[in-house]
């Protein structure tokens, strides 16, 4: 976030930092168009996106044209579900006059329109001028935009000021993270480990994760016990949301479960496999049509399963989601519509309503972020009963 590009960053990094009220984890997605798979799946776990638009001359320009980066990442975050941002006005040490007044509020007034087409309220979101090179308005008030009073924001759930960029950080609502429903805990990878066993590793997306629950595995089918869970090599006593844990299960071959399952608690809710789904999508960069049959690959969590979009059920506005034409014949980039799709290979997802983090989206081609959906209904598969290890029904029998 805070850096001058020097050729293109790779790499989702995660940086830390704290301010007096929280700890901010940056998860960071230069503009580069290969980037935007990572940025839904980095996307998906943010509480809030921090757009930074350049300021030097002729560059917010590139950026806000029609297919420009600053258009992009904003609409993903809204149709991702960031629901607060801030927008960050930078190289304002470059603009001509260096630290102009003028530049800054055309910049404010035109990015103000375009987020409100998104579905952003300008008067709910901070915009501040800064210079990441010189620190100017990063931590500090700046001594050259003497001019700039401050940024104001206005929201139902309580007004903010401040003058800096940390301000509008520390200004950010607190998220309520989803104990309260069933765990939904997607799989990154499974590990073998001597003596100790089968460590499938994820991220706590809802729920929590205790030693001794009985989990389900989906869309594998497999019902088996937690024996202990980790973070950071230490054992935990429960996961909650955002917690990236391993834990250790008993009696499952790690050909058994891979990366894009998805754990959840037996007893509550289990997680089922997908027959298919029902979808609202927008395409953003497809160079032909798509029509009903195109079966490009879908990153949904971890899951990375070719999918076939079986049925183009309407077409709809992008932002108020009205319908525009019933069954339409095909779709092109900037339309949205609602379609339905079905996996090529089993996978679990959810709708985006239940289980936020399950129920979006990127859809691959040609190297590139073609489209980016919400899904709306799921039809579960409806199988017969699945494999039941030994200590579960332990388990299931001591308790």
């Amino acid at each position: 976030m805070f850096k001058r590009e020097r050729g293109i960053t790779i790499d989702i990094a995660l940086w830390k930092f704290e301010t007096s009220k929280y700890y901010v984890t940056i998860i960071d997605a230069p503009g580069h168009r290969d980037f935007i798979k990572n940025m839904i799946t980095g996307t998906s776990q943010a509480d809030c996106a921090v757009l930074i638009v350049a300021g030097g001359v002729g560059e917010f320009e590139a950026g806000i044209s029609k297919n420009g980066q600053t258009r992009e990442h904003a609409l993903l975050a809204f149709t991702l579900g960031v629901k607060q941002l801030i927008v960050g006005v930078n190289k304002m040490d470059s603009t001509e006059p260096p630290y102009s007044q003028a530049r800054f509020e055309e910049i404010t007034k035109e990015v103000s329109a375009y987020i409100k087409k998104i579905g952003y309220n300008p008067a709910s979101v901070a915009f501040v001028p800064i210079s990441g090179w010189h620190g100017d308005n990063m931590l500090e008030p700046s001594k050259n935009m003497g001019w700039f009073k401050g940024w104001k924001v206005e929201r139902k759930e309580g007004n903010g000021s401040g003058v800096t960029l940390l301000d509008a950080l520390d200004a950010i609502l607190p998220p309520s993270r989803p104990t309260d429903k069933p765990l939904r805990l997607p799989l990154q990878d499974v590990y073998k480990i001597g003596g100790i066993g089968t460590v499938p590793v994820g991220r706590v997306e809802t729920g929590v994760l205790k030693p001794g629950m009985v989990v389900t595995f989906a869309p594998a089918n497999l019902t088996t016990e937690v024996k202990s869970v980790e973070m950071h090599h230490e054992s935990l006593a429960e996961a909650t949301p955002g917690d990236n844990v391993g834990f250790n299960i008993k009696n499952v071959s790690v050909k058994d479960i891979r990366r894009g399952n998805v754990a959840g608690d037996s007893k509550n809710d289990p997680p089922q496999e997908a027959g298919s789904f029902n979808a609202q999508v927008i395409i953003l960069n497809h160079p032909g049509q798509i029509s009903q049959g195109y079966a490009p690959v879908l990153d949904c969590h971890t899951a990375h399963i070719a999918c076939k979009f079986s049925e183009l059920k309407e077409k709809i506005d992008r932002r108020s989601g009205k319908k525009l034409e019933d069954n339409p014949k095909a779709l092109k980039s900037g339309d949205a519509a609602i379609v339905e799709m079905i996996p090529g290979k089993p996978m679990c997802v959810e709708s985006f309503s239940t289980y936020p983090p399950l129920g979006r989206f990127a859809v691959r081609d040609m190297r590139q972020t073609v489209a980016v959906g919400v899904i709306k209904s799921v039809e579960k598969k409806v199988g017969g009963a699945g494999k039941v290890t030994k200590s579960a029904q332990k388990a299931a029998k001591t308790k």
